[in-house]
């Protein structure tokens, strides 16, 4: 399903118009990447969690020039389902 997918079901069941559901939809996806961006959690009760991990610093070898670099530790973005999400999924 994609993004226009979610939008024309949405504008389907409620009857609101398809620019204003688009926007509504944009607004949240900026609001989501931008408080991730601020290592800020945001949680939705009964669907899931999107959330900042931290990755360790690791060592990685490059084979073509057989070299050992470091990988520095970093951010990434998370999703963790709920559990009434996962119960329904299966």
């Amino acid at each position: 399903m994609t993004k226009a997918d979610i939008v024309n079901e949405i504008s389907k069941s409620t009857g609101i118009d398809k620019q204003t559901v688009l926007a509504s939809v944009e607004s949240f996806m900026n609001i989501v990447k931008g408080s991730l961006a601020e290592n800020e959690n945001v949680y939705l009760r009964g669907f899931g969690s999107f959330i900042v991990k931290k990755r360790a610093q690791k060592t990685a070898r490059n084979i073509s020039k057989n070299t050992t670099i470091i990988i520095p530790e970093h951010n990434i973005p998370s999703f963790k389902p709920a559990k009434t999400f996962l119960n329904e999924v299966k």
